[in-house]
C-alpha cells in the first residue's frame, strides 16, 4: 500500500535537487503562489492543521518525469526524415 509523503517548501526543493533540479527558495517561493487566476504552478496545498504549503513527493516528480516525457514526445515529431 502506497503511503503519501508530504513536503514542505524546502523539502521540496531538496526533492528536486536530488533529481537535478537546482532551483533557489524564491523560485521554489514563486512557483508555490497563486497567480491572480488563483491558481499554482505546482500543485501546492495549504495544510489544514498547521496551514504551511506541502505538496506530495511523487506528484511532484511525477510532473517533471511528464514534462520530460512530453518534450521526448515533440522531438519525436519534429525530426525530419533522412
Amino acid at each position: 500500500m502506497y503511503v503519501p509523503e508530504y513536503l514542505n517548501l524546502e523539502e521540496a526543493r531538496g526533492a528536486l535537487e536530488a533529481i537535478g533540479i537546482t532551483l533557489n527558495p524564491r523560485q521554489m517561493k514563486r512557483a508555490a503562489e497563486m497567480n491572480a487566476k488563483g491558481q499554482r504552478k505546482l500543485p501546492f496545498f495549504k495544510d489544514p492543521i498547521d496551514g504551511r504549503l506541502k505538496i506530495e513527493k511523487r506528484k511532484l516528480l511525477g510532473i517533471y518525469h511528464n514534462a520530460q516525457l512530453a518534450a521526448e514526445e515533440r522531438s519525436l515529431h519534429t525530426v525530419e526524415p533522412q
